[in-house]
């Protein structure tokens, strides 16, 4: 079973891909919850917020993390900042990585989280999500109403 990832390609930091550090990234559940919201798609931050019913400094913290770690780019549209995957220069943690998305598809939680996601971007209800763009799917992802957005 082939699972595709999206990826956001965006210029790399000059820093050295650390194996340890991508280990670290993942050992946090709640940079996995993020993880399996960005598999497939870009997202805004205020939607990782909304979904995991966190304080954006601490999604940003996490978020922050994981582009350190290599897994995840960011590209700033206006006042909304967007994340995305980004495969790892590693070709074995680019391997680890798929195969955890995978795995995280199969949790209940992380299926919650995404159901969610898609409820949100289709007809955000709070205040803080009027006016915020909508993930960027994955054809194979995107819900009909997203998809004709």
């Amino acid at each position: 079973m082939s699972t595709r990832i999206y990826y956001r390609h965006v210029a790399r930091s000059r820093a050295p891909f650390e194996l340890d550090r991508f280990f670290a990234a993942l050992s946090d559940r709640t940079r996995l919850r993020l993880l399996n919201l960005m598999n497939g798609q870009e997202v805004c931050v205020c939607y990782f917020v909304e979904i995991l019913g966190q304080s954006q400094p601490k999604i940003s913290r996490h978020l922050a993390y994981l582009r350190r770690a290599g897994i995840v780019s960011a590209r700033r549209e206006g006042k909304w900042m967007h994340y995305g995957l980004m495969p790892p220069p590693h070709a074995g943690a680019a391997q680890i990585l798929g195969q955890t998305l995978a795995a995280l598809k199969q949790e209940k939680e992380m299926q919650s989280d995404r159901a969610r996601l898609a409820r949100a971007c289709c007809s955000p209800r709070a205040t803080h999500l009027a006016g915020a763009p909508l993930p960027l799917p994955s054809v194979e992802d995107a819900c009909e109403a997203c998809s004709t957005a």
